[in-house]
């Protein structure tokens, strides 16, 4: 159970805006700004006051915003200290394993380099809800473009280590394309393949597929299953590092 209501919807192209408010104190944060006018549609049809902007990395798509939000709002900015160079108007910078607070509720920040060096993901560890920016999507996690695939693996392995009912936020809907590649690996895995049937119905429907659960992703996102025999044996890693099984599944999705 959570006092919050979580509002969330596409932006840009196939961005997720998400809305954290509390009626009773009247806080209401952003995680991430992908466009600042549609994130201000969203508050003034839930008659929200912006209080909070948390980002979670430095990339022009989750930025955007932020100025627009911030003149309007001027409501308190947080983001990484490690890209705060590159994030306009921070008002606080974040490290790993600092706590915030948000209306009563401590929210741990965790770090997870990969998809960029100073990238950060929000855990809110009384309600257990995660705000995971691009480092895990639904059946799938975030393309390195500025880390290795061990930092990736690294970041990856922290949130699986989270609490198995954590209901998960991401910043992209990428999941059919995710199941996609899920499926082609594990062709007779019914949890895969009833998974992908359903976000196919969603797609045409143009329902969102998000939020998720650690509990679901354990199941069917391949990036988190790599100590699993049937994933090493697909890909010819029987006797490899779980490292390298990820390695190789974060290749063989960035060629799919």
């Amino acid at each position: 159970m959570t006092k919050f209501e979580i509002h969330q919807f596409i932006c840009r192209t196939d961005n997720y805006g998400v809305l954290v408010s509390d009626a009773d104190t009247g806080l209401t944060m952003s995680v991430d700004a992908p466009d600042a006018k549609r994130i201000d549609e969203e508050l003034e049809k839930k008659k929200l006051n912006l209080t909070h902007l948390l980002i979670t990395h430095k990339h022009q798509d989750h930025i955007d915003g932020i100025e627009y939000l911030k003149n309007k709002y001027n409501c308190i900015v947080l983001g990484p200290e490690s890209e705060k160079d590159q994030i306009p108007h921070l008002d606080i910078t974040l490290i790993g394993d600092e706590y915030i607070d948000f209306s009563g509720s401590p929210i741990r920040v965790i770090e997870t380099p990969g998809h960029t060096l100073g990238h950060i993901v929000f855990f809110f560890e009384r309600e257990k809800i995660l705000f995971a920016g691009d480092t895990l999507f639904l059946m799938g996690c975030g393309r390195v473009f500025e880390g290795t695939h061990e930092q990736m693996f690294e970041s990856i392995k922290k949130i699986r280590d989270l609490p198995i009912d954590t209901v998960i936020y991401c910043g992209h809907e990428y999941s059919l394309a995710n199941a996609k590649f899920a499926i082609s690996i594990y062709p007779d895995n019914e949890n895969i393949g009833n998974r992908y049937e359903h976000i196919q119905k969603a797609v045409s429907e143009k329902k969102c597929c998000l939020p998720t659960t650690l509990e679901r992703e354990l199941r069917t996102n391949p990036f988190l299953m790599y100590d699993d025999p049937v994933l090493k044996n697909k890909l010819g890693k029987i006797k490899s590092t779980d490292l390298e099984v990820f390695s190789e599944t974060r290749t063989q999705k960035d060629n799919f």
